[in-house]
């Protein structure tokens, strides 16, 4: 089994799904984020749609809030599903990591605009699949110059399509 190890964060996993590229310049601390118009809307809905609700800081892992009460909820706020295996997967890295500490919870993907909610839980299979996901991210990482990047209809919108495309 691979342990859990404190340099792989939810969101490099979260970009393992969407873009390589983007992968290994936001773990190179080339972060853009800041200048997304997609990442500010995104903050603004999870505040509007959840405004009690409090975040979550573990080592290196930020859960949007959590929910007590006969068992440990996750939940994350995600704008659409357009990026649906993303969400789960960091999500799963979430309960993965938690449940390496001894802590067993379960996650809920919540999709306040569409007014939608996935249930999120971790067995073999999944755990097998991210595992694998881990080791390839750390791969990538190590690369010494950034992987070739590969066009996708949501390129344009990125905040990191100037090092891509332009660069």
């Amino acid at each position: 089994m691979l342990t859990v190890e404190s340099s792989i964060t939810g969101v490099q996993v979260n970009y393992y799904f969407i873009c390589k590229t983007k992968l290994w310049y936001f773990s190179h601390y080339t972060t853009m984020e800041h200048t997304s118009d997609a990442v500010l809307l995104g903050k603004l809905i999870h505040k509007k749609s959840y405004q009690r609700a409090e975040g979550l800081s573990i080592d290196r892992i930020n859960i949007d809030f959590i929910e007590r009460g006969d068992e440990i909820i996750l939940h994350e706020v995600k704008k659409s599903k357009s990026m649906e295996k993303a969400h789960i997967f960091q999500l799963l890295y979430y309960l993965y990591d938690l449940n390496q500490k001894g802590i067993k919870a379960t996650g809920v993907i919540n999709y306040p605009v569409i007014r939608r909610r996935e249930t999120v839980d971790l067995n073999p299979d999944n755990v097998k699949e991210l595992e694998a996901v881990l080791g390839d991210i750390h791969e990538i990482v190590n690369l010494k110059s950034p992987p070739q990047p590969e066009r996708k209809k949501y390129c344009k919108k990125c905040s990191y399509y100037e090092l891509c495309w332009v660069v």
